[in-house]
């Protein structure tokens, strides 16, 4: 392993932690959520991740990392709108809160990261940064966000994209794995 991917891995596994461990806490000291601050946090994970793909776009030359950074950009958009329908149907305005605001305060340095990889150390950080950005999401899903929805129609949302968040993980394993191996 070179000076660069141990580095790059050191960095993504620093990262990694970081954002688990910032949703576990929350999740461990379960802080009482408001529908309004679950819908929140619902709208900014997913947001985090259009993000993520649309670095993606513009800095990877990989055929496999644009496929799934554009399935990443389709599918969490797909989830943000059903979010925004159901939060305008049920006349909740999401409502910012501790857990999204260190969601986004996490991103932003991750975007920071991303951003500053060369071509080469980017599609490697990328998938990293996916495979633990799902896993801590979909932590987030099942120990704080649905215990803590109190409408049916929010938390059969939240229920209903775990399984495509879980088919992501899956996904971004697998793409992850290839580089790992090269």
């Amino acid at each position: 392993m070179n000076l660069v991917t141990r580095h790059s891995s050191i960095m993504m596994c620093l990262i990694a932690c970081s954002i688990m461990l910032s949703v576990n806490a929350f999740a461990q000291n379960n802080p009482t959520l408001t529908d309004a601050e679950v819908a929140s946090i619902a709208v900014v994970a997913n947001q985090i991740d259009i993000n993520y793909s649309q670095i993606a776009k513009k800095k990877s030359k990989n055929a496999e990392i644009l496929k799934f950074a554009e399935t990443m950009a389709n599918d969490h958009n797909a989830v943000l709108g059903q979010a925004v329908a159901l939060a305008k149907k049920l006349g909740v305005i999401p409502k910012d809160n501790a857990v999204s605001q260190k969601l986004n305060a996490d991103a932003e340095k991750n975007n920071k990261m991303l951003n500053s990889k060369s071509t080469e150390a980017f599609d490697k950080a990328y998938i990293d940064n996916e495979v633990e950005y799902h896993k801590a999401v979909i932590a987030a899903i099942e120990t704080l966000l649905i215990p803590e929805t109190e409408n049916q129609e929010l938390k059969e949302l939240l229920q209903n994209v775990l399984p495509a968040f879980k088919t992501h993980l899956e996904h971004a394993t697998m793409v992850q794995h290839k580089f790992s191996t090269k």
